[in-house]
C-alpha cells in the first residue's frame, strides 16, 4: 500500500486511523478489511431507513462494500490532519480510535499483508509475513476489553515517544 506516489509505505497507525474516521462518518459497523496492492476493500453493515424518535422502525442493516484506493486514503489522511484539534462533532469515535491502536500494533509487527474483521468490538487479524523460508501467516485476536485498554494507554505512549524524540 502506498498513499503518495513514490513515497515509502505509510504507517498503518495513521492510515487506519483516517480510514476509521471515514467509517465512523458513514456509520458502518461490523467491518471486514482486506489490504490490496492499491488500498483496502472494506465491507460492513450500514443502517438504512428512518430512525426518527416517532418511527416504529429503526431502519434495516445493509451490507456495503467499499474499494478504498490509495488516493482516497491519502485524501482521508489530509482531511484528518486538517481537522485535528477541531472541536468534536456529533459523530461518535468508534473506529478511528480502535483502528489507530490496531495500526500501531501492525507498525510494530511489520506484516507484508493484512486482513482483519471486527465483531462486537473484538478483532481477529490475519497477518502475512515473508520469511527466508517462505510465507507465514499469524492470527491475532483482540477482545473488546483489549482494544479499550490499548486506547486508554495510547496517550501515554504518544507522550513517551515525543519525550524521547525531544531528548535526542
Amino acid at each position: 500500500m502506498r498513499i503518495y506516489e513514490g513515497s515509502p509505505r505509510q504507517d498503518f497507525e495513521e492510515v487506519l486511523r483516517s480510514v476509521g474516521a471515514y467509517l465512523d462518518d458513514r456509520g458502518m459497523r461490523e467491518v471486514l478489511v482486506v489490504e490490496t496492492d492499491a488500498g483496502f476493500v472494506v465491507q460492513g453493515l450500514v443502517i438504512q431507513g428512518d430512525s426518527s424518535a416517532w418511527g416504529e422502525s429503526l431502519g434495516f442493516a445493509t451490507k456495503e462494500t467499499l474499494n478504498l484506493l490509495d488516493d482516497d486514503i491519502g485524501k482521508f489522511m489530509d482531511d484528518a490532519l486538517a481537522n485535528r484539534g477541531a472541536p468534536a462533532d456529533a459523530i461518535p469515535d468508534h473506529y478511528e480510535s480502535a483502528l489507530r491502536v490496531i495500526g500501531k500494533y501492525l507498525d510494530e509487527m511489520k506484516p507484508k499483508d493484512i486482513f482483519f474483521f471486527e465483531q462486537e468490538g473484538a478483532y481477529v487479524l490475519r497477518l502475512l509475513y515473508v520469511t527466508p523460508t517462505g510465507n507465514r501467516h499469524s492470527l491475532v485476536e483482540f477482545t473488546a476489553d483489549d482494544i479499550a485498554d490499548m486506547i486508554a494507554r495510547a496517550p501515554a505512549l504518544r507522550r513517551d515517544k515525543s519525550d524521547k524524540s525531544a531528548n535526542r
